[in-house]
């Protein structure tokens, strides 16, 4: 069953679903999509990958959302909130990852800041972060876009590497910002 989240005018968001495998390996086994991970995802990490966001749903009633352009039907990407952890602080981050043939359309921004807007005004969280590699400035222009200044630099450590990342933030003071209110669940 298909569990729509959030809309806006060109895109849904909806539950990631198991059988999202193929689009999904589509999004994360490309190297140029994924250089910010250092690698393209195998085929058992993407499968971990989705399990891990479906239990994310049930654990903390967020997380990855497949993207769905409504002229197309086509799953582009994945956007979304995710709980997470930096220098020992709890965050709620934003995260958006898309298939590349959809970059430079506006999606990632309109898709982040429907997030946004659900975080602040149907989660009341009070603070969204976003953790991007200094040198992806395709990321630093949506969070900068979505309001979002620079925290603090710090090191995140994933597969054995320390990899230099900065933490955007913005509170629900910049929700002003944001493009026209989006339907929520």
């Amino acid at each position: 069953m298909t569990v729509l989240v959030l809309e806006t005018s060109r895109l849904y968001l909806r539950k990631i679903q198991v059988d999202d495998y193929n689009d999904i390996c589509t999004i994360l086994q490309d190297i140029d999509v994924m250089y910010a991970w250092g690698h393209a995802f195998s085929d058992i990490e993407v499968t971990e990958w989705i399990n891990e966001n479906i239990m994310r749903y049930s654990r903390d009633g967020y997380s990855y959302w497949a993207v769905i352009e409504k002229i197309s039907d086509k799953l582009i990407g994945v956007t979304g909130l995710i709980a997470e952890k930096v220098d020992n602080e709890d965050h709620v981050g934003v995260g958006y990852i898309y298939d590349k043939a959809y970059w430079k359309k506006g999606y990632a921004f309109e898709g982040a800041a429907a997030c946004v807007d659900y975080a602040f005004n149907t989660l009341h969280i009070n603070e969204i972060t976003a953790q991007i590699r200094p040198e992806n400035e395709s990321s630093r222009k949506v969070a900068e876009k979505l309001g979002m200044s620079i925290k603090k630099d710090f090191i995140r450590r994933y597969k054995g590497e320390d990899i230099p990342h900065l933490l955007y933030a913005c509170n629900s003071l910049v929700q002003a910002r944001l493009p026209e209110k989006t339907v929520a669940e």
